[in-house]
């Protein structure tokens, strides 16, 4: 009897297990949403990225998101090219960039960071424009001590390097000391200098360097808010025009573009751009 019993049970339970899915292995009495989403993109939305990676991931078990950080470029291209189901970009797409599209969905800061033992506590943004392109080489040109500027920045691949360019009216006339591939590596090099002047993202500010003043603004989430502080640039989901997304793809891009996605992009630093 007890054979019996067992055996009953286990048939009804492997009845419920196939009545609750699909023939693709889909979870027909939850959550149907499983499968692959892959990103491709820019470095500087690293953090805000894989917050909102984790999250709907806890949401939706089945589904798995991998993140490649290339670049901004490199992001563009493996969108336009359709080898992953979104690109993350940290800068307008250009003129060239064709057959894709960019929705924004935060705007961050690029802080302008220096030495904390650095006296400057603000620059104008003509001064930084100078300070990148070699017209000013010298820290007391600008109020600071007799010495030597430092000029550290991103590699040519970067987003923010990009932007920071176009929003100071100097692409293509920088000037660097050294380049780097990631804001990390920035902010190292910078602590590590008390010459020495760079940027990077707002949210990867930390105490090993001092983020200054830009024409008088400090830069904060309020600042960024009312769009006064000078130096901000667009967190851009990069879509390809001629494929349409799996469900797993689309539902990411409606979760990050929706309320519930508030929260955790202000976690991670950034403003969600339906808030601007």
């Amino acid at each position: 009897m007890k054979k019996i019993t067992g055996i009953i049970l286990a048939t009804i339970m492997l009845s419920l297990l196939i009545a609750g899915c699909n023939t693709d292995g889909s979870n027909t009495s939850g959550d149907t949403i499983s499968g692959n989403v892959t990103l491709n993109g820019s470095t500087s939305v690293d953090r805000v990225i894989n917050m909102l990676k984790e999250a709907f991931e806890e949401m939706h078990t089945a589904v798995n998101i991998q993140y490649n950080p290339t670049g901004s470029g490199g992001g563009i291209e493996a969108a336009a090219a359709g080898t992953v189901d979104i690109g993350l970009s940290s800068r307008e797409l250009r003129a060239t960039e064709t057959g894709v599209t960019g929705r924004v969905f935060a705007i961050d800061g690029l802080a302008i960071i220096v030495h904390p033992t650095n006296p400057v506590t603000n620059l104008s943004s003509e001064q930084i424009a100078q300070i990148y392109t070699g017209v000013i080489t010298n820290w007391s040109e600008v109020g600071g001590n007799d010495a030597p500027i430092a000029v550290i920045g991103r590699d040519s691949a970067s987003g923010s390097r990009a932007a920071f360019e176009e929003i100071l009216g100097i692409a293509d006339e920088t000037k660097h000391a050294e380049e780097h591939a990631s804001g990390g590596s920035v902010i190292t090099s910078v602590a590590g200098n008390e010459g020495a002047i760079g940027y990077t993202s707002l949210s990867s500010v930390d105490a090993t360097v001092k983020a200054i003043s830009v024409d008088n603004i400090a830069i904060s989430e309020a600042t960024l808010l009312n769009k006064t502080y000078p130096i901000a640039r667009p967190f851009i989901l990069v879509l390809n025009d001629d494929v349409t997304l799996s469900p797993q793809a689309q539902a990411f891009v409606d979760f990050i573009m929706s309320t519930d996605a508030t929260a955790i992009i202000s976690a991670a630093g950034v403003l969600q751009a339906s808030l601007n």
